[in-house]
């Protein structure tokens, strides 16, 4: 099991640790629906130090970086950031992903932490026609989420650069909390706002302790994955294992928007572009519980003659507005808003409506 530079911290703080995509991460300190309020109310810092970092160096980085992912990275300027996701060659995705030009001919690719190898693999064997720089950092560099309303405030004493002028999915490369040189990104899972911190191994505890000395004052808490799990769903922001995998489409997926085909050949565009001519058959939609009652991940989903129509593939009590919400692949004559659908909780089944996301307006 793999430990993040600050899992003795965590261990002090008395944080419930489980394992997660091969590291003992913290689950929850205080409890998931206190630390889903911090950071919706004020702010929370996440060690999200799991993920992996991939550089993509040299004259060909632009290219390769088109070739494996479906957003068109060519638009991209020195210190912009952007979603998007790596297609598979039979429909499915490999992996979502944040992609940052630091220079003109490097790219810093941020993947899920349960898909390292999984993605350096893809990532390589389409490089071996292309020839550009790799380097997996993974294993060198931290992580920190600073997200919630009171971030830019409790933050700024601790860098020379105005944060509120940083917007969002841009970064800058700069001093914070003393550290000369840090990635300060307005990037985040959580819908609240905030910022990502990337920094070196031996840098993140002195980030983290000024961190949450600067915070302290606005009501800064250290925040698990639990909470980063309710706070995502809130926003309907996709979770790699359980809304999208290598069996889903980014157009099922709702993923279209970062699925450009007006840019030059990447991984099984012919396959998906054919796919939107021709239509989805299935539709990953959000949908709210009238009745009181969980929806859990492989819940069935059915339709109003109990038929099972899918499975739920995100599921949680939102602590933000107390009713049962969740995500799940329907057939498409199900997924219109206001479509009611039914979900199987044990022996009940419960009704429920498809909703536009996201479910928390903040």
């Amino acid at each position: 099991m793999k430990t993040t530079a600050l899992h003795d911290i965590h261990v002090s703080l008395g944080a419930k640790m489980v394992p997660f995509a091969g590291y003992s991460m913290p689950v929850s300190y205080e409890g998931v629906t206190a630390e889903h309020e911090t950071v919706r109310k004020a702010l929370g810092v996440f060690d999200v130090s799991h993920m992996g970092e991939f550089l993509i160096d040299g004259p060909k980085a632009l290219e390769l970086v088109q070739k494996v992912t479906s957003n068109d990275a060519a638009k991209l300027e020195v210190g912009m950031a952007q979603y998007s996701c790596m297609p598979n060659e039979t429909g499915g995705i490999v992996d979502d992903l944040i992609i940052y030009k630091v220079k003109d001919e490097q790219f810093l690719l941020v993947v899920n932490a349960s898909n390292i190898e999984k993605d350096w693999d893809h990532i390589t064997r389409y490089n071996k026609g292309i020839g550009a720089s790799m380097r997996n950092i993974s294993d060198d560099y931290s992580l920190l989420a600073i997200q919630g309303p009171k971030a830019v405030e409790a933050m700024q004493s601790l860098t020379s650069v105005d944060l509120s002028e940083i917007k969002f999915y841009t970064f800058v490369v700069a001093d914070f909390a003393d550290i000369p040189h840090v990635i300060i990104s307005a990037t985040g899972y959580t819908g609240s706002g905030g910022f990502e911190i990337y920094c070196k191994n031996g840098e993140v505890r002195q980030v983290w302790e000024k961190v949450l000395a600067a915070g302290k004052e606005y009501g800064i808490k250290p925040i698990g994955l639990a909470a980063r799990d309710t706070l995502r769903l809130e926003m309907g922001y996709c979770l790699y294992g359980n809304d999208i995998d290598d069996t889903t489409s980014p157009l099922e997926a709702g993923l279209g928007w970062i699925t450009k085909f007006n840019k030059e050949d990447f991984v099984n565009k012919e396959d998906l572009e054919q796919q939107k001519k021709e239509g989805v058959t299935r539709k990953l939609v959000a949908f709210e519980l009238k009745d009181r009652g969980i929806p859990r991940q492989g819940y069935p989903i059915l339709d109003a003659d109990g038929n099972e129509i899918g499975q739920v593939t995100s599921g949680t009590m939102s602590p933000s507005l107390g009713i049962g919400i969740g995500l799940g692949y329907v057939p498409i004559g199900h997924a219109a808003t206001g479509s009611t659908i039914k979900i199987q909780i044990r022996k009940n089944a419960l009704d429920a409506t498809v909703v536009k996301l996201p479910f928390y307006k903040g």
